[in-house]
């Protein structure tokens, strides 16, 4: 029988040094986790990124901390092979990468497109690649996409847009990787309650998004929290291997598909 089980088991997170990526590795390291390698977009989150290293440290598990825009396929590629080299091939692979815009799609500029279409897309296609090539046979990988891919919405064209190709590459992986047991998914958060939330979103917006979801009147804020996505991930990378190939919206019903 194969063991699903993240105990002893090693773990690349991209976007892993802060908020809910952090709470990730926090959580991996909690359930046993062997080795952990997390990477950060930008230097102003280095600090962030090594207060996440120590917890996970202080968990039990080792810990290395890699600074990189993952928007080129070489970035993608130099990480997994740094991670490699620190913590051995990984068991589990998760992306949490991405950035947010709400803008009119007629007032979108060519520059922000391809931004946006080079972290939400481009980076996540690399990231799998490379997880196809590194990741241990019989392990996981989980892309983080958003929960407006089942909405009917004005404004976030480029932000849900590019984050849809994601579910193509998550169905063409599984299927190619699926020979070697590795099973690929994707999960689409709500809007969460964290700082990349509110600078998109005007108070009106916000006050909406407060209220949206079947279960806002349950949770403090009205939105989801990476507290509410944690579980999901944990379940899907070790006992919830057989679900592949599927994106899964985990938002209290604020859309669905």
């Amino acid at each position: 029988m194969v063991d699903h089980s993240i105990k002893g088991k090693t773990a690349i997170i991209a976007g892993g040094g802060k908020n809910l990526g952090g709470l990730i590795a926090k959580d991996l390291a909690a359930q046993g986790a062997k080795a952990i390698a997390i990477h950060y977009n930008s230097p102003s989150s280095k600090a962030e990124a090594e207060a996440t290293v120590a917890a996970v440290k202080a968990a039990g598990a080792q810990c290395v901390a890699f600074q990189a825009d993952l928007t080129s396929a070489g970035a993608v590629e130099k990480l997994f092979a740094d991670a490699v080299s620190a913590v051995g091939k990984p068991d589990i692979a998760i992306n949490t990468v991405g950035k947010v815009l709400k803008k009119p799609m007629v007032d979108i500029t060519e520059a922000e497109y391809d931004e946006m279409s080079a972290v939400n897309a481009k980076s996540a296609f690399f990231f799998l690649k490379e997880a196809g090539k590194h990741v241990n046979d019989n392990g996981k990988v989980c892309t983080l996409v958003t929960s407006l891919l089942g909405a009917y919405t004005p404004f976030y064209s480029s932000y849900a847009g590019t984050k849809a190709p994601v579910e193509h590459f998550t169905r063409a992986a599984s299927k190619e990787f699926g020979a070697r047991g590795i099973s690929v998914t994707a999960i689409g958060p709500g809007p969460m309650d964290t700082p990349f939330f509110y600078p998109a979103e005007g108070a009106d917006a916000v006050a909406y998004h407060k209220t949206a979801a079947a279960l806002s009147p349950f949770t403090p804020t009205g939105l989801t929290h990476i507290e509410d996505i944690v579980p999901w991930i944990r379940f899907l990378v070790s006992d919830g291997w057989w679900m592949t190939g599927q994106t899964i919206l985990v938002n209290g019903g604020y859309t669905t598909k």
